[in-house]
């Protein structure tokens, strides 16, 4: 199986065209590359440190971001490099995603794995890249980079509710 990245930094702008609604007639191990990376919404959300209780296994995300993600954009500034850079980064794959249940019930990926939908504000459906930012699904305007936040500190930053 080939492994795809999840990819934050693609220019959503200059992708290779894609077949309409490709989502609801191929599934996730089936896709291209190009399908497959298309399905980020570019949220920003799976860049969100979190923590995860060893007694319960409740996850909890905080509004500290990796130090690659770009706030703003919401993309990885080094998206090439990244599981170099910080080593922990994942590499998701089709197989991996009904396991990762960290992932925001609002994720492209973890949405088709349910059976489920995209979303109305989700860039395929809306046709609009800022749809994500609009639709207040992004961590544009909420997250702040790790390089600000002192690692003691970060349990400061959690979030109070499920995202």
């Amino acid at each position: 199986m080939v492994k795809h990245r999840f990819m934050k930094n693609r220019d959503i702008y200059h992708r290779p065209a894609l077949s309409t609604s490709f989502w609801r007639t191929t599934p996730l191990d089936r896709m291209t590359h190009g399908q497959w990376e298309s399905l980020c919404d570019g949220c920003g959300r799976c860049c969100l440190q979190k923590f995860r209780d060893g007694k319960t296994g409740k996850v909890t995300y905080t509004w500290v971001s990796c130090y690659l993600l770009d706030t703003r954009a919401c993309r990885c500034t080094d998206y090439g490099n990244r599981t170099t850079l910080v080593p922990d980064c994942l590499v998701m794959t089709p197989e991996q995603i009904p396991c990762l249940r960290w992932l925001p019930k609002t994720c492209a990926y973890r949405r088709l794995s349910e059976g489920k939908d995209l979303d109305a504000w989700h860039h395929l459906v809306s046709g609009d890249p800022e749809s994500v930012h609009r639709a207040g699904i992004s961590v544009r305007g909420k997250a702040i980079s790790e390089v600000y936040v002192h690692p003691e500190d970060v349990d400061f930053y959690a979030i109070g509710y499920q995202i």
